[in-house]
């Protein structure tokens, strides 16, 4: 699978999301706001994926802060944290990040240079971590994928959306490594289309079956009982269990739920928020208008001057979701706060 975000001469180097599927292109990011101008932009999308970006993104505005004492060194290093934090506010594994940045910044070190490199070596460390993660979280969902069953997902929470494997895509990636013969059917994920432009691209250069649909298709799919579970990721979960994903998520579980069918959300621990109650806690995320009047950046489709509502993000309420799957197992909603560690 192509990188999504590494560390390349002295840049973060990040898959030109917004490109795909026509362009394989990648941006070399050589100070911070080019980082926070990425994420902000959808250059690089998906919770984890950000997340990794933004610890990358402070260690980099790390390397050229001119501060030579740790105090004023410090001092810099936080604003830089909270240009990234202020980004995009519903995907909680951002501001995990950089709390975990901003913990190692706090921690002694003996000189500017020792903290540079102590944060160089902790974005590394998040970006490894998760791709750990995201293999342990395929292989405790990967039991919950018959032989011969079709998947539907909705927006991309595969390798591109993570530093590497997925989440959802990284359960049916790991069912698919276990030999099973499934199959996949994506939404298009209106309005950014990313289903239509990364999660099918994704599947196809794995090889693993991946039909299309429009987001209007689902339920008629399900009523053919052409679809036996779903699975996909999350930006935040609230304690209760609810959860924050892409716009159309809800819509995807209450048809789900209609239908009989198993809806599972696959998300790394990282993006469970226990300090937000409920899914009515969540901020949600509203984007520029044109990302509804066109479509991706072509043609207008839609009258001038039109009113539009434009979240990119819902909250499927927890007792439409038959079970979270983590790297540390799988759980039903209203296990997540007992099984938190301590």
């Amino acid at each position: 699978m192509v990188p999504t975000v590494e560390w390349r001469d002295g840049a973060v180097r990040l898959l030109d999301q917004s490109r795909l599927p026509e362009h394989v292109e990648f941006l070399d990011c050589r100070d911070y706001h080019a980082v926070a101008h990425a994420i902000r932009e959808l250059k690089v999308r998906g919770a984890p994926a950000i997340g990794v970006t933004a610890a990358m993104g402070v260690a980099l505005g790390a390397q050229t802060a001119a501060a030579t004492s740790l105090d004023a060194f410090r001092q810099a290093v936080l604003k830089i944290c909270d240009e990234l934090a202020a980004t995009r506010p519903t995907a909680v594994n951002l501001f995990w990040a950089i709390d975990r940045m901003k913990r190692m910044l706090a921690a002694d070190a003996p000189t500017v240079n020792a903290l540079k490199q102590r944060l160089m070596t902790e974005s590394q460390r998040i970006l490894e971590e998760d791709i750990a993660l995201n293999k342990a979280m395929g292989r405790h969902g990967a039991g919950l994928i018959g032989d011969g069953a079709t998947v539907l997902t909705h927006c991309n929470a595969g390798a591109l959306a993570t530093a590497g494997y997925g989440t959802a895509l990284g359960v049916i990636r790991a069912a698919w490594e276990q030999g099973k013969k499934i199959r996949v059917v994506a939404d298009e994920t209106r309005p950014v289309l990313q289903g239509a432009r990364l999660t099918a691209w994704e599947l196809m250069q794995d090889g693993i079956p991946v039909t299309l649909i429009t987001d209007n298709m689902a339920g008629s799919l399900m009523r053919a009982g052409q679809i036996q579970l779903c699975i996909v990721g999350a930006d935040r979960i609230a304690a209760n269990g609810d959860v924050a994903n892409k716009i159309g998520t809800y819509s995807v579980a209450v048809l789900a739920r209609a239908h009989q069918i198993p809806f599972y959300v696959a998300a790394p621990w990282s993006t469970i928020d226990l300090s937000t109650p409920s899914g009515d806690r969540i901020p949600i995320e509203q984007r520029a208008t044109s990302e509804v009047t066109a479509l991706h950046g072509g043609p207008r489709i839609a009258p001038a001057g039109v009113a539009v509502f434009n979240p990119a993000f819902d909250v499927t309420p927890a007792e439409l979701i038959t079970a979270i799957i983590t790297e540390r197992g799988t759980f039903k909603p209203h296990e997540l706060k007992s099984a938190a560690p301590r």
